[in-house]
């Protein structure tokens, strides 16, 4: 069998929202993974791609408008240029934006004085000549001295081009000025353009009379509010039937799996411990898809790069800069990410305050109990669920600012610095390029449950299992009076067997270490309105907060419900020790806000001092993030409970 080729190693340079990343999707799709380069944060995606000339290996390096800047992402990019932190480079691929074609020739001309053979893309060519440009591909090439070749990444027109012209990508030596000299380098754009582009740019079209809309300093906003309330009520509407749909399969499974063990310890274990656990996590995939899906079809319409410039506004108020809106926005997947997106913010003071509001916005992990409480709260009305899971964002999102401008005047005084943003041009945007970074988002979403996860519940289950407690003496009775009735009548019988399981089940649970854990920290939060259970609950949830719903769905996995009942109906009907429901409006909204707030999440504490080089940071931030999470749940449990008694 022959050896097979090596990959070439082929760079992805560009400046930001020039359809890199959508080049990269379409030239990889899901053969791809995301890398740390070393010493640093910044992420690249690395993927193969095949073509008639073999392998190659593609890397999305982060869109920077210029190699000489003074921030980490274009300190990665020179790095990557020189092989020092990955492969060397045997080609370097520019994409631009053929809309604006003069600003994106400032990177094409650094990436063709330092040597590596480059081949320009032009990207968004049709939209250009919709806009009444023309361009002469060959023409520009020579100017250039490189290869120019013309794509439409979302089609994948012009790939196999790119292709060849990465089989040879030699450049010629042509004379480039000094990118030292800026007024040199805008007059060569000037002419390259000049000679290589015919026609004029449109004005007054679409595009002005939208961003004159969603740019607008009050409109803008409306537009924004009204854009994300939509989206989540169709999120929390839309995921409803796949949620069921999981619901039942992880129902099937348990069923056919405790049918098939036999009754003891590992029978419990497996559908109570592990299935019932995973499933109380993996039950809200549906909607975690949907939100990133959606997301990533508003952000590739170029819409959230307005939405960026409308917030500018905003943040500055709270004493923050606009830049900081990428690593909020990222926290909507995880506050991790969003930590590490912080480098992009320049100065220090913006990027610590950045940092530390950072997990007030809500993550992913917080999903899954939102859905659960806001499903308790508003159980009748999609409409008013929907807005209360919008709620729920807009609350973090002012808990942040408002925390932001208290940091920004104590412990980081001083004014922010100004942003530049370009903003994209409007495109629809490309299902297939959703559809990856959704599956992207899921497998990582799932990987967790079957790690993290996992690894809770069945520790949980043991610890709700242990030690065993001797059987009291009213469920013995219990089951000799079922006994005497079996004959004569099956469901009095059946009802009293039901009762005693569920009897013995609680006194168990309320005995086992868990129990004894749960009811040693209760007092910290029974002015909040949670029992044990929910106690415990929120203490798992400090490793991952996704946990907590699988937590219920251990500690209530025995309470006297149907067989058919699904988990997520289990633990809305789940009771205390006294017989009363764990959930009632005023303990359900009180935990909402707790959640909304409070930090729960550990990798996110050591991002933090990390990326800060302290702990003093990451304990300030859990602290006050609990603190303010405890008095604000206290203050919703107080007024909801005088409110509905």
């Amino acid at each position: 069998m022959p050896e097979a080729q090596p990959a070439t190693a082929v760079l992805l340079l560009g400046n930001p929202n020039v359809g890199k990343t959508t080049l990269f999707n379409r030239l990889c799709g899901l053969r791809s993974a995301t890398a740390n380069f070393p010493g640093s944060t910044v992420e690249a995606r690395v993927g193969k791609s095949n073509s008639s000339n073999g392998t190659r290996s593609f890397t999305d390096l982060p869109g920077i408008y210029s190699l000489n800047a003074d921030d980490d992402l274009s300190q990665v990019c020179r790095r990557a240029l020189d092989g020092e932190d990955c492969e060397s480079p045997e080609a370097v691929v520019v994409i631009a934006d053929a809309t604006n074609l003069r600003r994106n020739l400032f990177i094409v001309n650094e990436i063709l004085q330092h040597g590596v053979p480059c081949v320009v893309a032009l990207s968004m060519v049709d939209i250009a000549q919709k806009s009444g440009l023309t361009i002469d591909v060959n023409k520009l090439g020579r100017n250039l001295g490189c290869k120019v070749v013309a794509i439409h990444p979302r089609s994948g027109a012009g790939l196999s081009d790119l292709h060849t012209a990465l089989d040879s990508p030699k450049s010629q030596q042509v004379e480039l000025p000094d990118v030292e000299h800026p007024s040199a380098v805008n007059a060569w754009a000037n002419e390259i353009v000049a000679s290589s582009v015919g026609g004029t740019l449109a004005t007054g079209t679409l595009t002005d009379r939208l961003d004159k809309a969603f740019t607008h300093p009050i409109l803008g906003l409306v537009v924004f509010a009204v854009i994300m309330s939509g989206l989540f009520w169709t999120i929390f509407t839309l995921s409803a039937f796949p949620m069921d749909l999981v619901e039942m399969i992880f129902g099937h499974v348990g069923t056919f799996v405790g049918n098939i063990l036999p009754a003891g310890d590992l029978h419990d274990m497996i559908v109570d411990g592990v299935i019932g656990g995973i499933a109380g996590t993996v039950v809200f995939l549906p909607q975690i898809c949907l939100l990133f899906f959606l997301i990533s079809l508003l952000e590739d319409t170029g819409y959230l790069a307005r939405a960026a410039f409308v917030m500018d506004r905003l943040l500055r108020k709270f004493g923050l800069p606009g830049q900081s809106f990428v690593p909020f926005l990222s926290a909507h997947a995880c506050a991790i990410p969003a930590i590490m997106a912080a480098r992009i913010v320049p100065d220090k003071r913006d990027r610590f305050a950045t940092i530390l509001v950072a997990p007030f916005f809500s993550c992913s992990a917080r999903l899954p109990v939102y859905v659960l409480l806001v499903g308790i709260l508003f159980i009748d009305s999609p409409f008013l669920a929907g807005l209360a899971f919008f709620g729920c964002y807009v609350l973090g999102a002012l808990a942040a600012l408002f925390t932001a401008l208290i940091v920004r005047k104590t412990v980081i005084p001083g004014k922010s610095r100004p942003m530049m943003l370009e903003l994209p041009t409007y495109k629809l945007p490309s299902l297939r390029t959703a559809l990856l970074n959704t599956i992207d988002r899921a497998w990582v979403f799932l990987k967790n449950a079957g790690t993290v996860i996992l690894a809770i519940v069945i520790v949980l289950w043991w610890l709700s299992a242990y030690p065993k407690i001797t059987t009291p003496d009213s469920v013995i009775a219990l089951r000799t009076q079922a006994e005497s009735i079996a004959l004569s009548n099956q469901d009095a019988s059946a009802e009293l067997l039901a009762e005693a399981d569920s009897e013995e089940y609680t006194h168990q649970l309320s005995n086992s270490y868990a129990g004894s854990i749960g009811k040693f920290i209760q007092p910290v939060f029974a002015p909040l309105g949670y029992d044990w259970k929910l106690t415990v609950g929120v203490m798992t949830s400090f490793a991952a907060r996704e946990v907590f719903v699988s937590t219920l769905a251990v500690l209530t996995a025995g309470d006297d419900d149907p067989e058919n009942v699904g988990v997520l109906e289990k633990i809305e009907n789940a009771r205390r020790d006294n017989g009363m429901p764990i959930f009632n409006l005023p303990t359900a909204a009180s935990l909402l806000v707790f959640f909304v707030l409070a930090m729960q999440c550990l990798p996110t504490i050591a991002v933090t001092k990390r990326e800060t080089g302290s702990w003093n940071w990451a304990l300030l931030q859990l602290g006050y993030m609990t603190v303010l999470a405890w008095v604000a749940s206290f203050i919703t449990f107080t007024v909801v409970s005088g409110v509905t008694s």
